[in-house]
Order: C-alpha cells, then sequence, then structure tokens
C-alpha cells in the first residue's frame, strides 16, 4: 500500500470519489459505473443514463438530488447548475476555493462520464423536422465537458466508451485515481469533441436557407458553397514521412470507415504518404467502371488500365499496356480479386492493391508477398475536393461528371463506328483521371498510351503515342480539353488513332473539325472537360 501510494504521488494521481454520468452512448456503461462503484464512487446521474444503471443494480443519486433543482423545460435544463460546474470547477486546494464552495454546500466532482446528443445522426435522417433537430443540440453536455477538462487538473472528463476499459485499469494499478497525464490526455479529446460538435451544427444550420416552422422539415441546401469552411478530423494515422523522407507526414479521417482514408489494411508493410495517394487515385478511376477493371497508376496517373469479362482479363490488358512503368506501382481493382487473378497480378511487383474484397484464395496467394499492401475499401460518396496554396485553402465539388453514348455530338462528316464509340467512352473515362494536359490513346478496354502533364496538347499527343508498346493503328483517342490548334488533331491521326472524343469549345473549333474531315477522323464532342492539376 505505501508503493501504491508513492506512485500514485509521484504520477499526479487523483482519486476518483464522486462521478456524474449523463450518456448517450450507453455502450460499455454499466460494466464502467460498476467498476467505478467498487471502487467506491458515488454515482450521479440524469434521466435515461440513472434508468439504465438502476435497471443493473448500481446505487445512483439523481441529479435532482444534487443541485436541489429539479430537472426542467423537457430535460433542457437539468445540469446547469452551480452545484454542478462549481463541483467541477473550483481548484482543489486553493483557499478562497475551498471556502466559497463550503459556504455555498458545493460537493467535489472528480468526473464526468458524458457524450453528446446525437446532431449529426439526427439530420442526416431523412424528413427530420426543425425542431426536433433544435432540440438535439446539446447544451448542458458540452457545458459540463468544458468545466471539466478546464479544471483538469482535479477532475477527470470521460467522452469516449473505448477509452473505458483503460482507464478502469488505470484506476485499478493506481489505487482508485487517474494519473495528471491521463486528466490532461482527456482534456485535451474533450476538447476537441466540443468543438467537432459545434462545427457540426455550425455548418448544418448555415445549409438552412431559412428557419422553417418546428414542425417543418429540414431541408438542408447543398446547392452553395459554406460560408466558413471547418475542417476537423482526428489523427488516425502518423505516417514514416511525406513525398520525400525530409518532410513529415500524418494520415486525419473521420469515422465514415470509406473510401482509401478508411479502408481496412489486411497485410504488408505501413502504407505511406504515397500509397496512400497513388491508391486513391486508382481506386476512384476504377470506380468509374461498371465493368471489371484494373488500373495501374505511377505518380498518380494511370499508366495501364484495362476492362474485361474477369478480374485477370482486365488486369492483362492493364498490364500490357506499359509494362515496364507497371513495376513498382499500385493497383485498383472495382471487383472482389479472385485467385485466378491473384495468381497472375503476384508475378509483377507492386507496392499496394486496393479492391472491395480479397477471396481466401486471393489472400492465400498474395500472403506470399509479404511486404505487399493490400487494402480493402468501401465506395465512399463524393466530397468536396480541398487544396491548399499559400495563405488559404480552395474548394471544390468533386469531379463526378459523367457523358452518356446520346450526350456525345458528334462534329465531323463521319460518325463513329460502334466499336469506336465504345473506345472513345472508354479513353475519356480514363482521361478524367489523368493530370492535364492529358491525351490518352485505347482501343477495345485497354489504354495504349498515356501523354500526362505536359505543359501544351501537341505534346501531350507525342508523349502518348512514344509510350504506346502496342500498335496504335485503329485506336482512339480522348483529350481531356479541346485542341486549341489543329496541330494536336494531326499529331493524333499521324499516330494512328481513328477517331477522337474532347469537350469542344475553342474559338477554332471549326478549323479543328475540318482537319478532321480532311484526315478522315470521326471526332465528338462532350460539352464538358476534365482538367485536373
Amino acid at each position: 500500500m505505501a508503493s501504491l501510494e508513492r506512485n500514485r504521488i509521484a504520477s499526479g494521481a487523483k482519486p476518483i470519489r464522486r462521478v456524474l454520468l449523463s450518456v448517450t452512448d450507453k455502450s460499455g456503461l454499466v460494466e464502467f459505473a460498476g467498476t467505478l462503484a467498487g471502487f467506491g464512487a458515488e454515482l450521479i446521474s440524469t434521466g435515461g443514463t440513472a434508468k439504465a444503471l438502476r435497471a443493473a443494480g448500481l446505487l445512483v443519486k439523481d441529479i435532482s438530488d444534487l443541485t436541489g433543482f429539479p430537472e426542467m423545460l423537457d430535460g433542457r435544463v437539468k445540469t446547469l447548475h452551480p452545484r454542478v460546474h462549481g463541483g467541477l470547477l473550483y481548484i482543489r486546494g486553493n483557499a478562497d476555493h475551498e471556502a466559497a464552495v463550503a459556504a455555498q454546500g458545493i460537493l467535489p466532482i472528480d468526473m464526468v462520464v458524458v457524450n453528446l446528443y446525437a446532431f449529426e445522426t439526427t439530420a442526416a435522417k431523412p424528413g427530420v423536422t426543425f425542431g426536433h433537430l433544435i432540440e438535439n443540440i446539446d447544451i448542458g453536455g458540452p457545458s459540463m465537458v468544458r468545466s471539466a477538462a478546464k479544471n483538469f487538473e482535479d477532475v477527470a472528463i470521460v467522452t469516449r466508451p473505448a477509452d473505458y476499459v483503460t482507464l478502469a485499469e488505470e484506476m485499478k494499478a493506481h489505487g482508485a485515481a487517474l494519473t495528471r497525464a491521463t486528466r490532461w490526455r482527456l482534456a485535451k479529446q474533450a476538447f476537441a469533441l466540443t468543438a467537432a460538435y459545434d462545427g457540426a451544427i455550425a455548418d448544418t444550420l448555415e445549409r438552412l436557407p431559412e428557419a422553417p416552422a418546428p414542425e417543418a422539415a429540414a431541408l438542408l441546401d447543398d446547392s452553395a458553397l459554406p460560408p466558413t469552411l471547418r475542417i476537423n478530423l482526428p489523427l488516425k494515422q502518423a505516417l514514416r514521412y511525406g513525398e520525400n523522407p525530409h518532410q513529415r507526414a500524418a494520415l486525419y479521417a473521420g469515422g465514415f470507415g470509406k473510401g482509401i482514408a478508411g479502408a481496412r489494411q489486411l497485410q504488408g508493410k505501413e502504407l505511406s504518404f504515397n500509397n496512400l495517394v497513388d491508391l486513391d487515385a486508382c481506386w476512384e478511376l476504377s470506380a468509374e467502371f461498371e465493368e471489371p477493371a484494373v488500373i495501374i497508376v505511377k505518380h498518380t496517373n494511370p499508366c495501364g488500365a484495362g476492362t474485361g469479362s474477369t478480374v485477370l482479363e482486365a488486369y492483362q490488358k492493364a498490364l500490357a499496356s506499359d509494362p515496364v512503368s507497371a513495376f513498382g506501382g499500385v493497383i485498383g481493382i472495382n471487383r472482389e480479386v479472385d485467385g485466378a487473378g491473384a495468381e497472375e497480378i503476384a508475378k509483377l511487383f507492386v507496392e499496394a492493391i486496393a479492391a472491395p474484397a480479397f477471396s481466401p484464395e486471393a489472400r492465400e496467394r498474395f500472403a506470399a508477398k509479404k511486404n505487399l499492401r493490400l487494402v480493402e475499401v468501401q465506395a465512399a460518396e463524393p466530397r468536396p475536393v480541398v487544396k491548399q496554396v499559400s495563405g488559404g485553402l480552395l474548394l471544390q465539388d468533386a469531379d463526378t461528371g459523367r457523358v452518356t453514348e446520346s450526350e456525345l455530338k458528334v462534329v465531323t462528316w463521319r460518325p463513329p463506328t460502334a466499336e469506336e464509340l465504345r473506345s472513345l467512352l472508354f479513353a475519356w473515362r480514363i482521361a478524367k483521371h489523368v493530370k492535364s494536359n492529358a491525351i490518352v490513346y485505347a482501343r477495345d478496354g485497354q489504354t495504349l498510351g498515356v501523354g500526362a502533364g505536359q505543359m501544351s496538347r501537341v505534346d501531350a499527343a507525342r508523349f502518348g503515342a512514344m509510350k504506346a508498346v502496342l500498335p496504335l493503328k485503329g485506336s482512339v483517342a480522348a483529350s481531356d480539353a479541346f485542341f486549341p490548334f489543329p496541330d494536336g488533331l494531326e499529331a493524333v491521326a499521324q499516330a494512328g488513332a481513328t477517331a477522337v472524343i474532347q469537350p469542344g469549345g475553342s474559338v477554332r473549333d471549326d478549323d479543328v473539325i475540318a482537319a478532321a474531315d480532311s484526315l478522315g477522323l470521326a471526332m465528338v464532342f462532350t460539352g464538358i472537360r476534365h482538367f485536373r492539376h
């Protein structure tokens, strides 16, 4: 016991004798409260939380017994009282504070266990009324969180059920006390919680063009960009370094569990900054296709892409596009990877593979490549794109634009054949994900050459042709933006393409169309461009 007391003093641990519990999420609550009671702590609680604890056989004091004031206004006022916040905020050992609380009969509260009304969940419900939305703005909870966190030297604030087990173990090790380091960690978590909570409320209310009647549906307007951009994401993973070893880096992600940020890594080395960026690029491109698709990416640009009836067929097409660049690449696949596909992919050195699932046979085949990173990804809803510039951030909608066959405008005397049309639509989807200026050569669900990130469009056309290892004769070409002059189109035709898809919209469209006609090219306009910087 003497050594336990010495450890407690050395660590700044303080005993937990009185606890206030008021939670929306009751997972793990009864077990944790039972542990606290077992340490001799007095339990004080509110409403549904008190009911749940009593049902489990625990002795609980009502908040109204502490405050001497009933819960009122349909629960809007229950913990907003000096005997609650005085018990949280007074500094233990401060003579003036001690005298003040003694004069008012205020008892110390050593721990608050609280989580907040599920405002975001309520806001996401279809048909939620404005009145219900407003009633799910928590007032007492954030107030207690902030009071307890501010006075972390004397009070522990517990906001996450995930912490219950660890805290119980620490209290056991320190004689029913928590260390100063733990109280500090909990306080930082608490302030992050209230910041995110207030941000979510502000973001939601800003999307309401006016205050509806309480019984009316709270219809959120997403047509306008937010007047204030709030980004509040927790650290998910510290990375070894950024794009280069001298740069620090980390992944921050919300609790969505979707997309690359929420992917589940099944095997392999830790994902790097560059892995994550490339995985996002190939996963997003693979999701453009309904049929099985395999995308091989190097430095965010697709060096090979293919579609087919199986993952194996799609991969073989993608690899054949540029087998040299594919070495050390990252692969995105929009289907479960089966054994046959895995057998072939495992022959190539790749850094990482993203797919919605991997069959047991595929897992077994890839297990021999211990450093290969496999990530299982769930599709995520498109979200606004944020980019940094010096002194600020740029925000834009995700590029969800797609073009169907019926939306294409044939502008040349020769329309594309059915086979050319299929290849044009395939090439257009690829070009959308290639850095501008971009030209993509393709045929029959397979990329043949990719000209990416060039300073002029004619250079992109020539570079894409130079990269081709398969014949370009009879191919099609996609341009992410219009041809400003006929020279780019002439380079495409010289490479062997017979049909072209491009947005149109240049002041020299007539010259470009005339050039296409003279070259015997079929050309279609999409009316939409896909710059990617």
